[in-house]
């Protein structure tokens, strides 16, 4: 946790203002590109993130509802994001145990408590040290919920949500990279 709050406290006044923003214009994104259905936006969205840059995920998820139907993925994220705009909820096509599905709730609603999304930066965050492209081990569930709690800790020492703090580091993160 002392690297996540490290980072907090090297980001600066813009940096902390569009992290706190990121997911609240995410939501208002997902919004719009839905026709005002934000939970089917923000599932879209999130079916859509893995392994994709947010402008090139924003790009596919709107076209997605322009055209009716997800491109522009491998089969697996497609899949759940035509289920999605098929009606089905969010919560049971994705795992939410996950990056996935904690993407999801970070989008769907951006004063979630308790929702941390971990991909790749965050978990780089956490333990203090960049990757690259060696596995993370996100995929262990108790991984994730270990770097998910470490989120979560900071920010209630910080006194923000724990997607802020995700927020904040993710931007910081990116423009070190």
């Amino acid at each position: 946790m002392s690297s996540i709050l490290d980072v907090w406290h090297s980001a600066t006044p813009d940096q902390l203002e569009r992290g706190t923003r990121w997911y609240p214009q995410a939501n208002q994104f997902a919004a719009m590109i839905s026709g005002g259905d934000v939970v089917a936006g923000a599932g879209v969205i999130a079916a859509l993130s893995a392994n994709k840059r947010w402008d090139e995920n924003t790009k596919i998820a709107a076209r997605a509802f322009v055209n009716g139907e997800p491109s522009g993925h491998v089969g697996d994220a497609l899949t759940k994001a035509a289920r999605i705009m098929g009606g089905e909820s969010p919560s049971d096509v994705l795992p939410m145990d996950v990056k996935t599905g904690q993407f999801f709730r970070c989008i769907a609603d951006p004063t979630d408590p308790e929702a941390v999304c971990v991909d790749r930066h965050a978990h780089d965050v956490a333990v203090g040290r960049r990757y690259g492209s060696a596995d993370r081990g996100l995929s262990s569930r108790k991984r994730y919920k270990a770097i998910a709690d470490a989120y979560r800790e900071a920010a209630r020492r910080l006194g923000v949500l724990p997607l802020t703090v995700q927020a904040v580091c993710w931007i910081v993160q990116i423009e070190a990279n």
